[in-house]
């Protein structure tokens, strides 16, 4: 591998049959972003080259066979498979599944070994990835047992982030899932991420309510009263700034998220709905709380707009300028922290 003082990016391509590649592809049309960091794409050169012919991109790549043989001035294609793929552009099959979960796992296996510095992640189906080596469901579950640490999937653009205390769980396992104890995970994780990654020093976050108003006093449903704001006001104790519950409509209707540095939503779609209607195309889905950084874009595998070119690369570039942040972040925090100043 060349000597290289840049960032080394780890990308695995996503589904197959869907934007993720043409996502890449886009972002990388611009030279300039070799600048920022060295890109290393986990898959194979004739994957690529078929996206490449059918969209009529002409972005250069660089295939490789080892991850020493990295050029820092080009984008890398790391060739995992030799055999060819059929691509199927806007159609979920198991062919395109089992190879976007051998993409996620060699990148993923070479972040560990610290081959390559961060993790990008393009989009995947949800159903057709699952396997004997892939039973989760999501990116975030899969590394948080693949790395080291807890998770905490942040959702996040310049002006907010929004955090889930639970995750990919049926909306009916929802309120026996919400535990002081989890609640006091995730409010940990999210407070030392707003310090490490992002460098703010006293972070604010606000806790959003599981039922609608916040229960109204017990009367529709007794889980905000009798969990969430005892957990809350022991939280405080400890000095963190934590507030709430919040009824999750009125908090985003009148923009009080502006006020905080992090959110926490109760459920999936109580935090990603208003983050998607507020921004979708911009935002960033980044994985706290982990040893090694990933993000990925806020959007699926498109396949109703896969081999059309007309998928917006904006989210992915944010996703790649983040990661590409706070991995400085992080790094200088570990500096600060391990090496703190002596007053004599």
């Amino acid at each position: 591998m060349e000597k290289t003082d840049k960032i080394i990016v780890g990308i695995s391509i996503g589904d197959l049959n869907g934007i993720g590649i043409e996502v890449i592809l886009k972002t990388f049309q611009d030279k300039r972003m070799l600048d920022f960091c060295t890109s290393v794409l986990f898959g194979a050169t004739k994957a690529i080259s078929y996206h490449k012919k059918a969209l009529k991109i002409e972005t250069p790549v660089h295939g490789i066979t080892s991850i020493n043989q990295v050029n820092p001035n080009k984008i890398n294609v790391l060739n995992i498979w030799k055999e060819d793929v059929k691509i199927e552009l806007g159609k979920a099959t198991k062919e395109s599944g089992n190879y976007a979960a051998k993409s996620l796992a060699s990148a993923v296996k070479h972040l560990k070994e610290n081959k390559v510095d961060v993790l990008l992640t393009a989009p995947i189906n949800k159903e057709n990835i699952q396997s004997e080596d892939f039973k989760f469901p999501g990116h975030t579950e899969y590394l948080e047992a693949n790395l080291e640490g807890k998770s905490l999937m942040i959702l996040m653009t310049d002006e907010f982030r929004i955090g889930l205390i639970t995750g990919h769980i049926p909306i009916a396992d929802v309120a026996n899932s919400i535990t002081p104890e989890l609640i006091k995970s995730k409010v940990d994780t999210m407070h030392k991420s707003l310090k490490q990654d992002f460098g703010i020093n006293k972070p604010k976050i606000a806790v959003l309510g599981l039922n609608p108003h916040c229960g109204d006093n017990g009367v529709i449903g007794k889980e905000d009263d009798a969990i969430i704001k005892p957990t809350i006001n022991e939280i405080k104790e400890t000095g963190k700034l934590v507030f709430g519950p919040y009824a999750a409509d009125g908090f985003f209707g009148s923009e009080t998220y502006k006020q905080f540095d992090g959110v926490l939503a109760t459920y999936h779609d109580q935090g990603l709905a208003p983050f998607k209607a507020l921004s979708f195309g911009k935002g960033v889905n980044f994985t706290a709380g982990l040893g090694h950084i990933r993000t990925s874009p806020d959007h699926g595998t498109g396949y109703d707009i896969a081999g059309k070119n007309v998928a917006n690369p904006s989210s992915f570039k944010e996703a790649l300028f983040t990661a590409l942040q706070v991995f400085k972040s992080r790094s200088e925090y570990k500096g600060l922290t391990e090496k703190p100043l002596v007053v004599k």
